[in-house]
């Protein structure tokens, strides 16, 4: 079976990290987040990619991916290495995402000018982009996901 590639696309605390935990704890997590001292978090996001299907495994790529030009690489990279490209977008206002942000601590939290900054950028994804299937999800007051 072909390894797949999931991505998230929305706003900074949308509930994207959340919804991965809670639906794919068995695929591999690439996020820029986890990469603070990278000098390049896009090449080295692709290389992490890239190696994760070549030896087969399932992935997540869980940053904002707001633009088609974002999430264009990823699907290109996918698409070489023979993988299903599955989006989901974590709909979300952007009041929503700064009450979801509020409730964070320290180094989790963003400034809010990043969640305006994004909204400003989003482009709601699309299966022109090449996705093999594109799911749209929102969070639920007291956890979960519609």
């Amino acid at each position: 079976m072909r390894p797949e590639v999931v991505i998230l696309v929305g706003l900074p605390g949308a509930g994207k990290s959340t919804f991965y935990r809670d639906r794919f704890p068995s695929h591999e997590h690439i996020s820029k987040d986890a990469l603070p001292n990278v000098r390049s978090k896009q090449v080295r996001q692709d290389a992490l990619l890239r190696a994760a299907l070549s030896a087969g495994r399932d992935v997540v790529v869980d940053n904002t991916n707001v633009s088609p030009a974002e999430r264009a690489t990823i699907i290109a990279i996918a698409r070489e290495q023979g993988a299903r490209v599955i989006g989901y977008y974590v709909e979300a206002s952007t009041r929503e995402a700064i009450a979801r942000n509020e409730k964070r601590e320290g180094r989790a939290r963003v400034p809010k000018v990043a969640i305006f900054t994004c909204a400003k950028r989003l482009v709601p994804p699309s299966l022109d982009e090449g996705f093999d299937e594109l799911h749209t999800v929102h969070a639920v007051e007291g956890g979960g996901f519609a």
